[in-house]
């Protein structure tokens, strides 16, 4: 099982709202709902680069940016990540059932550091972080790299995810999709399923999506 972090499991998109219109604040601008939007799901670098395109300041040095929203988003997590309805619940069942799990996500390690105080280090069998990889979501390259951690087939991995970059790395690495869109919308697809919440989601609707019998 291959769970995104931000905006699946935790409520931590909204903190990073908070974040990102700061630093536009202090660069003198206001980010837009667009630029926002197709920054979900993305890696750092392109957030920052759809960051300095929006307030058309593309001279800003992306690395100095990124440092900024860093630090700032590091005491927002360490006081307000609040799970996503029903997402424990779910993590919790999933480990109940023995079912290898990874964490997947765009977020840098040192962050995911600071989360895995509120997901529980003993949730997942291995963590594949932002900064980790050579490429980032929408690329396979994060959920590829998490299967192969596992030492699992990636065609009998489901994805959970949030966001259409996110959706379209599991669906590119060749997973099971379930989608929970928080944020933006996310087009409907072949091989994704799509639930408003995790709220209700169980080990036998996770089996299903692959065509197996509940684990």
């Amino acid at each position: 099982m291959l769970f995104d972090m931000d905006g699946t499991l935790v409520d931590s998109e909204k903190l990073w709202d908070v974040a990102l219109q700061e630093l536009a604040a202090v660069y003198g601008g206001n980010l837009s709902d667009a630029a926002r939007r197709a920054m979900v799901g993305t890696s750092m670098a392109d957030s920052m680069r759809l960051l300095h395109d929006d307030l058309g300041q593309p001279h800003r040095d992306p690395q100095a940016s990124a440092d900024w929203i860093h630090e700032r988003i590091l005491g927002l997590f360490r006081t307000g990540l609040r799970w996503r309805p029903g997402a424990l619940a779910l993590l919790r069942a999933v480990r109940a059932a023995g079912i290898p799990t990874a964490l997947v996500t765009s977020s840098v390690r040192p962050l995911v550091e600071v989360a895995l105080d509120t997901l529980g280090r003993d949730s997942f069998d291995a963590v594949v972080c932002g900064d980790e990889v050579d490429e980032a979501k929408p690329h396979p390259e994060p959920y590829l790299t998490a299967a192969r951690l596992l030492d699992v087939p990636i065609a009998r991995c489901v994805a959970i995810e949030d966001s259409p970059a996110g959706v379209a790395s599991a669906l590119a690495a060749g997973a099971a999709v379930l989608a929970v869109p928080a944020e933006v919308p996310i087009a409907p697809a072949d091989g994704v399923r799509q639930l408003e919440s995790l709220t209700g989601a169980d080990v036998e609707l996770l089996c299903a999506l692959l065509g197996e019998p509940p684990a």
